[in-house]
């Protein structure tokens, strides 16, 4: 997910009082996951530099289906939207509940949100209208970004979501995607929210993947802000969501070897956001990831590969385990 788009701009340069060093998090939480993150650094992580967040470069265009990879990757395509304005498939969240399901996530309710969806690019319209994120008036939804050849963030997105569902799923959760690849575009930023909700979820997490300059590197976990203003009333769930974010943050960096962002976070993998519907809007404990950079060659080549997606999952997985269990 790149910062320009309706549930992604800029982040605010302030910061907030529930950032901490990942370190902290990471010893506290995850033992061992430093040294993963060492073995990173020794063996080819990041340098440290880049343009500012938010920067983009691209020659390349992208393969049918893909979302742009201009600067503006994170809106929609110029296509021909449906003359109904409604999805064509079922809108109905995918859900899955193993029959005699068991282990220690048994009675826990997950919702995974597989961040936009690829057909979107043929529905500019109707992910472009104004919805209600409780604070403000956004476009329902992006396109997404894309990797210079073409590889889109909803495809990546979806992969780690099926990845995701089945490691829960053998924790004996209950799994819920907010889309399966069974819409046609969508769902918009308020309902991917409301199916969280709606579902009393234990702990929602939301994945993206960035599409920031070359250079910026790494992987960051989004944190919701006290919000309290019209819809939007994120205080009962700050503190719960700063845990799970920490728990995510941590696990990812021990299951992948990968480093917090370089461009954002001030290298602790973990920012706080008052401006992201998806969050505003949640009423239980949410958190967003973005994996890595996919204008970036070195976290491209990570992105796109299917073993490290399983380990990205895993990451997620034993994060989310480990709030859970408490």
């Amino acid at each position: 997910m790149s910062y320009t788009g309706p549930d992604l701009e800029p982040p605010r340069p302030r910061r907030s009082p529930l950032r901490r060093p990942l370190t902290v998090a990471v010893a506290a939480l995850v033992p061992g996951a430093l040294l993963g993150w060492g073995v990173y650094a020794a063996v080819g992580g990041s340098d440290g530099g880049g343009d500012a967040a938010g920067a983009r470069t691209s020659s390349a265009a992208p393969s049918e289906g893909a979302a742009s990879a201009s600067d503006d990757a994170k809106k929609p395509a110029d296509s021909s939207p449906s003359a109904t304005g409604k999805p064509t498939a079922s809108s109905a969240p995918s859900k899955s509940a193993p029959a005699g399901a068991s282990g220690p996530l048994k009675g826990k309710v997950v919702v995974i949100d597989p961040g936009h969806n690829p057909g979107n690019f043929q529905h500019a319209s109707q992910i472009n209208r104004k919805v209600n994120v409780g604070t403000h008036w956004k476009e329902c939804d992006t396109t997404g970004t894309a990797t210079n050849a073409g590889y889109p963030e909803a495809k990546f997105t979806l992969d780690v979501a099926h990845r995701l569902r089945t490691l829960l799923e053998e924790q004996g959760a209950t799994v819920k995607l907010t889309q399966d690849g069974d819409r046609s575009y969508g769902p918009c930023v308020d309902e991917r929210a409301r199916i969280g909700n709606e579902a009393d979820a234990d702990a929602a997490i939301s994945i993206h993947a960035d599409g920031s300059g070359t250079g910026n590197r790494g992987f960051h976990v989004i944190l919701p802000g006290a919000v309290h203003d019209g819809d939007a009333d994120t205080r009962p769930i700050v503190a719960p969501s700063a845990e799970l974010g920490e728990r995510v943050a941590g696990n990812f960096v021990r299951a992948t070897g990968s480093a917090p962002s370089n461009y954002v976070g001030d290298g602790t993998g973990l920012v706080t956001r008052t401006d992201l519907g998806g969050l505003n809007l949640s009423t239980v404990p949410k958190v967003f990831i973005e994996c890595g950079n996919m204008r970036d060659d070195k976290d491209v080549a990570l992105l796109t590969s299917g073993t490290w997606r399983q380990k990205a999952a895993q990451g997620m997985s034993e994060g989310i385990v480990s709030f859970l269990r408490g």
